[in-house]
């Protein structure tokens, strides 16, 4: 029996590769689950609009598709907790909250009401974070402030889109959120964006400049200078530095 699981094992890496089973692309995914740590529910409605049944090149786990959806399901329920909880959610909430939603797909009978299921499942722990992100103690205008910025992260924010966007001035705007945050609105969503770009160097190997672009900084070199001044090491030295620790822990 020993010698027969060896040779099965043996042979693994030498079995035939179906062209078409492509597995689906490393970055989209992990920017996916970093956007859901990041509590950034607008970019995460928007990747669920393409349904995740249809997502291509999900592997063949099962040669039930249905069962091989919620097989699917269950992996990407895992991976979300996990960043969850890096993002500092309770591992008791993180995975009871995968626990409801594991159990939930279970009990489906169609690969569309388990791909339903998952968007609605990742769009709850996204709003989640942004909860934590943004504290519990904050008043209504600082919650909204705090949340059109979380979900414009990607744009270069200005004062007055907070303006038009709750109806203040800049200077109440500015006074309280002072206060309540203890943050400046600059300071703020430098810090957001800065601790959304080390998720993207943990979970993705886009280029620095990519990133830098991405979060809507002036240049690649201020964002490494701020950066550096923030953690003491360059965005690249971080990189290195976190695929050590990975290695680490296998």
């Amino acid at each position: 029996m020993q010698d027969r699981k060896n040779k099965a094992i043996s042979i693994v890496k030498y079995l035939p590769r179906e062209p078409e089973l492509i597995h689906a692309p490393y970055m989209p995914e992990m920017d996916f689950y970093a956007a859901v740590k990041s509590g950034n529910v607008r970019k995460v409605r928007a990747l669920c609009a393409e349904p995740f049944h249809e997502k291509e090149g999900l592997g063949v786990l099962s040669g039930n598709k249905l069962q091989n959806m919620k097989y699917h399901f269950v992996i990407s329920a895992a991976l979300i907790a996990r960043m969850c909880i890096e993002g500092g959610m309770q591992l008791s909430e993180a995975y009871s909250t995968s626990d409801y939603y594991i159990r939930a797909a279970d009990k489906l009978n169609s690969i569309e009401e388990v791909s339903e299921l998952h968007d609605e499942m990742s769009l709850a722990y996204t709003t989640r974070m942004r909860q934590l992100s943004r504290g519990k103690s904050y008043s209504k205008p600082v919650t909204a402030c705090i949340d059109y910025i979380l979900e414009h992260l990607d744009t270069r924010i200005k004062m007055n889109d907070l303006c038009v966007h709750t109806g203040l001035t800049g200077a109440y705007i500015s006074r309280i959120f002072k206060s309540e945050t203890g943050l400046t609105v600059t300071d703020f969503i430098l810090n957001r964006k800065l601790e959304t770009a080390c998720n993207m160097l943990d979970f993705s190997s886009y280029p620095v400049t990519w990133i830098a672009d991405t979060l809507a900084f002036p240049s690649q070199s201020y964002f490494c200078r701020v950066f550096r001044k923030a953690y003491g090491k360059t965005p690249l030295q971080y990189r290195r530095e976190g695929a050590i620790h990975l290695t680490d822990h296998p």
